[in-house]
């Protein structure tokens, strides 16, 4: 390996200033810093964390994170396929017939992934090159991201269109990463969800139905809906008439956005996450506390409606909520910061996506525009908890 990264920094050296290759300094600095840890640390002396550890080893471990509810989704898009074209049959899921839907998935899943980074990774290459400066890390897990929490359906082509306005609009017009106020993933399904509404909502966005780079086309069987479960909650005035159980939406063999469905592969993300320190259990917590609360207040006290009739618990794991309460609430970025203001953000998440939900029947997910909302009220939460710790503090100075 010694060998390998000496040939690499040999090669290096036509990237440095004077060097032929000068201009393109930051593709070399962001393949470097990709492939190797960084070699040098803070001095001995000091308060100093010695470590060689950076930004683009803990989005990788995002990314790890990020996994199970990936490979989970390419499965359950082939299985959506399967069962929705009859071809599942009697005997069920056979070893043959899960790495067929396994199969089916990972190619349909795979252009959406290459689509997002392509595009997104593009523009930074691009405008760290005219600025100058190191590409940015951030992009590995909004990249990563954007393909779980689109429908299956979605056209490619408006996918590379709502990337590129995202990184430009969200994320580069405000200095980059770490300034964006706004989290990018999100800004690119809202993006989608206001420009193309009809490849968002409905019956048709979240099973693939058709072939996937020709292979395996099917045909739609009887009686069989490709509506996810909060839809039709959504178009019914009957909670009983609820199409799922408990159990069915933590296991997540059901049609959704590709990364959204399953709460155990989910569940295993927020593990690492949690474990290793890189997102703050708090948010994820007030996040629930607050969707469970709303959901109970409205079966206790709201409208006659099914939406506002589903249990409680059954918001928590019913469309992208789990997904976001961990993995994008919880964006260092545009989350809050303060330690007291992490509980009070992922609270009114929680309270303004069940609000979303019920109130609204023509927009059954209300996950994407609760953590966009607080995103904008991040700074402004934690501006609050700061100022009321500085008036403790004086009140107990003048005492």
């Amino acid at each position: 390996m010694k060998k390998l990264y000496d040939i690499w920094k040999k090669f290096g050296k036509n990237f440095e200033q004077g060097g032929k290759l000068e201009k393109l300094s930051s593709f070399y600095d962001a393949f470097d810093t990709f492939l190797f840890t960084p070699q040098t640390t803070a001095k001995p002396n000091g308060t100093h964390i010695h470590d060689g550890s950076d930004s683009k080893r803990t989005m990788i471990l995002v990314v790890m994170a990020l996994m199970p509810a990936m490979l989970f989704g390419m499965f359950n898009v082939g299985y959506q396929h399967l069962l929705a074209t009859g071809q599942l049959g009697c005997c069920g899921l056979t070893c043959a017939l899960f790495w067929k839907a396994f199969g089916f998935g990972l190619l349909a899943v795979l252009p959406y992934i290459i689509v997002a980074y392509a595009v997104g990774l593009g523009i930074e290459f691009i405008v760290a090159q005219i600025k100058h400066e190191e590409v940015a890390e951030g992009f590995l897990v909004t990249g990563f991201i954007i393909p779980l929490i689109v429908p299956i359906n979605t056209p490619l082509w408006q996918v590379a269109i709502a990337v590129a306005f995202a990184v430009i609009f969200a994320k580069e017009v405000f200095g980059g990463t770490g300034y964006n106020i706004f989290n990018v993933a999100l800004i690119t399904r809202a993006f989608l969800f206001f420009a193309y509404p009809s490849h968002m909502t409905g019956d048709e966005p979240f099973v693939r139905i058709g072939s996937t780079w020709g292979w395996d086309a099917g045909q739609l069987v009887d009686g069989y809906t490709t509506a996810t479960p909060l839809t039709q909650i959504g178009t019914t005035t009957d909670a009983s008439l609820m199409p799922i159980g408990f159990w069915d939406a933590v296991n997540g063999l059901i049609p959704g956005s590709v990364g959204e469905t399953c709460v155990w592969a989910i569940l295993l993300g927020a593990i690492l996450l949690i474990s290793t320190g890189v997102a703050s259990w708090k948010t994820m917590l007030a996040t629930f506390i607050g969707g469970g609360l709303t959901a109970w207040l409205f079966n206790q006290f709201g409208p006659d409606t099914a939406a506002a009739n589903l249990p409680w618990y059954m918001h928590l794991v019913m469309g992208g909520f789990a997904f976001g309460a961990v993995f994008m609430a919880t964006d260092p970025v545009t989350s809050a910061r303060t330690e007291c203001g992490k509980w009070i953000y992922g609270f009114l998440i929680g309270l303004v996506a069940v609000l979303v939900r019920v109130l609204n029947p023509g927009y059954p997910e209300g996950m994407m525009l609760a953590i966009l909302l607080m995103n904008a009220f991040a700074p402004l939460i934690d501006w609050c908890v700061v100022q009321v710790n500085i008036n403790k503090r004086a009140k107990r100075v003048n005492a």
